[in-house]
């Protein structure tokens, strides 16, 4: 039988397993993920707590240096999961996988080809940074964003991420017929006066707030490169990749929340392509950050950095 470890991400946690010499068909039951992950009688880690918000398997790749499979903890899969994504990191360090280019891990997942470096090692707890796909589907939906980072995202920004009911909206964003039938994450995002965004998100597949989610802090950064542009003193810019989707959406993906914010907020500039921008991201328990390009439309060169650590 194959032995289990649990890992989290920023709060995110996981049970993981090594499917490279033994046959753990049994674990992609969607049966069996909902009874690992259930939070009263799951799998229970060596500290005592107990589920998990999903199932990571790590398998061989004849192409690099592993595979991620990743499924939420209703069973459900095909999708990336970007803490999960650094945990999964972390894991293959563990079990002694080394880079084949000596540098940075590579995996493929349900998305495509990531990378992975372990920045840092102090004891069971590892830094992570992460390659994530480009992001080329984004647009205004609803009251915010709709940004695909390898999951589907709904961002809204709102004056105060702390004082929303993050079950009731995130649900009622998470089912809006506007995402049907797949369905969306949602992210609640607020912006310190700083520049740090502060995240929460309600994932679909888990059906409640988790204490991070990779690909919506991903795409609650995008976002706000979309809504706000990069911290800059500097006045707005005339014109940017992203000039012909504000003009034909004039407001669109704004409310009085996000002009709430904005006043809340350092100056900003609309990006322009070639531009790098960082974001430093609070979660519900953890501080990450997203650094990503800009390109002709597009955001290139996406990386999540942010903890890993084995519980036990």
């Amino acid at each position: 039988m194959a032995e289990l470890h649990k890992y989290s991400g920023a709060g995110n946690d996981f049970v993981v397993l090594d499917g490279r010499a033994e046959d753990v068909s049994a674990f992609r039951d969607t049966a069996c993920i909902a009874a690992l992950c259930d939070r009263k009688t799951g799998f229970r880690a060596a500290d005592g707590r107990i589920g998990a918000d999903g199932l990571m398997i790590l398998t061989d790749d004849p192409d690099q240096d592993f595979r991620m499979e990743y499924y939420n903890s209703d069973g459900s899969g095909g999708m990336m999961c970007g803490n999960g994504g650094r945990c999964i990191t972390a894991f293959a360090d563990a079990l002694g996988i080394r880079p084949a280019d000596g540098r940075v891990l590579h995996f493929s997942a349900a998305d495509g080809v990531h990378t992975g470096e372990i920045l840092s090692r102090a004891g069971d707890c590892k830094v992570v940074r992460l390659r994530m796909i480009d992001v080329r589907t984004f647009y205004p939906a609803l009251d915010g964003w709709f940004v695909d980072t390898g999951t589907r995202h709904f961002v809204r920004f709102v004056p105060d991420a702390e004082a929303v009911d993050v079950e009731k909206e995130g649900f009622r964003a998470r089912w809006d017929p506007v995402f049907a039938p797949v369905g969306a994450n949602a992210n609640f995002v607020s912006v310190d006066a700083d520049g740090t965004l502060r995240v929460r998100t309600f994932e679909k597949g888990v059906e409640a707030e988790t204490l991070a989610c990779g690909t919506g802090i991903t795409a609650a950064a995008v976002a706000a490169a979309l809504e706000y542009g990069g911290i800059s003193p500097e006045p707005p810019a005339a014109s940017s990749p992203f000039s012909t989707l504000r003009q034909q959406n004039p407001g669109a993906g704004r409310s009085a929340d996000a002009d709430f914010a904005a006043l809340k907020s350092p100056a900003r500039k609309t990006p322009s392509a070639g531009e790098t921008l960082r974001y430093d991201i609070q979660a519900r328990i953890a501080r990450l950050n997203v650094e990503f390009r800009v390109g002709d439309g597009c955001f290139t060169e996406v990386y999540l950095t942010g903890p890993a650590d084995e519980i036990r």
